[in-house]
């Protein structure tokens, strides 16, 4: 009878020893919050082109800005008045910079303007639209000796450019 009696006092469940467990997560939670890649989404507000646009005044000069991107240029103008300047790609590049100046200059002659027209045939790769979208809406000057941001035409509506046969006011024919 002492042996079962000594047997059932042997049984007796053990305790679990979770402090190597605990070190584990102590070191591994902290370095995978450290290496997680957290995504940042930007969202810029686009509207469409509009189909006929009310005169507002007769005094107030009416300057309809339109880009068009195509393959081998880009051309800036009014969609009234006709092309103002075509940008050739120079090396298989867009040149930006000089997009930027000519911006810079339209907002110059018209500072109330905030909207633009942004026209650009169906192949044009998707950093190109990035590209004159970040020209479009904002430029960077220097102002006493600092780089800053200064906004030039930031209500951007986007659509697909006219063919080229049939768009005889921006093809620069």
């Amino acid at each position: 009878m002492r042996n079962r009696l000594h047997r059932r006092r042997q049984h007796e469940p053990a305790d679990i020893n979770i402090t190597a467990f605990m070190n584990l997560m102590v070191i591994l939670v902290p370095f995978l919050l450290i290496t997680a890649v957290f995504s940042r989404m930007t969202v810029l507000e686009l509207s469409l082109p509009a189909a006929a646009e009310h005169q507002q005044n007769i005094q107030e000069p009416l300057f309809n800005l339109e880009i068009i991107v195509r393959g081998d240029s880009i051309a800036v103008g009014d969609r009234e008045g006709g092309l103002v300047r075509r940008l050739p790609r120079v090396n298989g590049e867009y040149d930006y910079e000089q997009l930027s100046q000519l911006l810079q200059q339209i907002k110059a002659r018209f500072p109330e303007k905030l909207e633009a027209t942004l026209l650009l045939e169906s192949d044009t790769p998707y950093d190109t639209l990035v590209q004159v979208m970040d020209r479009v809406r904002v430029a960077q000057v220097v102002v006493a000796g600092s780089v800053q941001s200064a906004e030039l035409f930031p209500e951007i509506a986007i659509g697909d450019a006219p063919i080229t046969n049939a768009n005889t006011r921006m093809a620069g024919k």
